[in-house]
């Protein structure tokens, strides 16, 4: 068996080698489906072209207890210390967090996802899709880590994985399984939780989930290269009606420090600004997506200007039906997708209007404690990747698939500018 495993990652190798390196699905850099959708480089999130877009209400759960729109289908592709795939001997991981696709040379794709064990229990394991969808292979792209949280897909095709506890580092996989998992500290050594990648500016975005942490960018010295670069905390300059701020980058004087001996990058600047528990980020549009969990607020970061808004707080949003934000992705049509850590256990799309709708949620006594992980779109965004980290104890992970493009509304919501 794990013969047949080897050679199916062989033939994938010979796969990506013709086509140069792993393509990421079109919405980590843009949008899925429909026309393109670009911020203006002087722009606001709330700016972008929009028009309505929900997927219809949400209907009584299915066979997997799963509540979904008219038209959308769920199925249990994983769960954790059980075989994904026959074939393989690789016991899907527990607590599953942060994914992402990858599109693959033979019309397939590659679903990676964290695992959030502490002790250096953790890793990254991957499922392999064929090009009907089937699940053909699942594999380990990583593991010995500490508190794989979330992280974020590069253009170039690779994984990062970050740790989340005060000696995380960031972690560079291979999603083909072809090559060992790099360590690149020269990204910090602070408690990581998620990873952006900026093609258009060559640069990375991180954020620090504490309850003062910082909101980073890394400028490697070679894009493509995380070998060596500069790390920098942001400082925000609010405009006087506290709507959008500018971003300072101050440079941090010492990106690795020893825990709990020397200072935390978050620390080392004093004018940065602290962010409530930063969690998920995504870029889309332009713009950096990123969620803070303790103030239960969505922020966009325009690359191009350099300025930062607040996009969805619930307290003062006038649907806050989102709660417990924590990993994001950018949808089809420009949504952005957050998962829920608690609240109601759904992924809820805000769009650029402001509008807020759920796209799914879980439901059973299977889900309590747990908490929404890993959302990202297959290549061609028709499915939906997701897990629920502690379902049962350990973790299950799930794929819908439904008209994700479909901009014709099943019950007639209609939306309106509301900022």
């Amino acid at each position: 068996m794990k013969a047949d495993s080897n050679k199916r990652r062989r033939f994938l190798t010979q796969c990506l080698a013709t086509s140069g390196m792993l393509a990421v699905g079109p919405n980590l850099w843009g949008s899925v489906g429909g026309s393109p959708r670009s911020a203006a480089p002087g722009g606001g999130y709330r700016s972008l072209p929009f028009t309505p877009r929900s997927y219809g209400p949400l209907l009584e759960p299915d066979e997997n207890n799963v509540r979904l729109p008219e038209g959308f289908t769920s199925r249990i592709l994983a769960r954790a210390g059980e075989r994904p795939v026959d074939s393989s001997p690789y016991l899907w991981h527990t607590f599953p967090d942060g994914g992402a696709t990858y599109a693959t040379g033979d019309g397939g794709w590659i679903y990676v996802s964290n695992s959030e064990i502490p002790g250096g229990l953790g890793g990254v394991g991957a499922l392999r899709f064929d090009n009907q969808g089937g699940v053909v292979d699942a594999y380990s792209i990583l593991n010995g880590t500490t508190m794989n949280c979330a992280g974020g897909p590069t253009p170039w095709g690779t994984w990062l994985s970050c740790e989340e506890y005060e000696g995380g580092l960031v972690f560079e996989c291979d999603p083909g399984g072809n090559a060992l998992a790099i360590q690149r500290p020269a990204m910090g050594t602070f408690t990581h939780e998620a990873a952006a990648v900026d093609p258009i500016h060559q640069t990375v975005y991180m954020t620090e989930d504490v309850g003062d942490g910082g909101f980073y960018r890394f400028t490697p010295d070679m894009f493509g290269n995380l070998s060596g670069g500069l790390l920098e905390i942001a400082q925000l300059q609010w405009d006087p009606t506290g709507q959008i701020a500018n971003v300072i980058w101050h440079e941090v004087p010492n990106p690795n420090p020893i825990p709990l001996i020397q200072t935390a990058t978050r620390y080392q600047v004093p004018l940065s600004t602290p962010f409530n528990g930063g969690e998920g980020a995504w870029f889309g549009q332009g713009f950096v997506y990123f969620t803070t969990k303790g103030d239960n607020r969505i922020w966009a970061l325009n690359t191009f200007a350099q300025t930062i808004e607040i996009v969805y707080d619930d307290d003062t949003h006038p649907n806050p039906i989102l709660t417990g934000v924590d990993n994001v992705t950018v949808g089809p049509l420009g949504n952005v997708m957050v998962a829920e850590d608690g609240g109601d256990l759904q992924i809820v799309a805000l769009s650029p209007t402001g509008a807020t709708f759920p796209v799914m949620q879980l439901v059973g006594s299977e889900h309590d404690g747990s908490e929404i992980t890993g959302p990202a779109f297959s290549p061609d965004g028709r499915r939906l990747y997701f897990s629920s980290q502690r379902a049962n104890g350990n973790g299950i992970t799930y794929e819908i698939t439904g008209p994700f493009n479909d901009i014709i509304h099943r019950d007639g919501f209609e939306e309106s500018k509301i900022f």
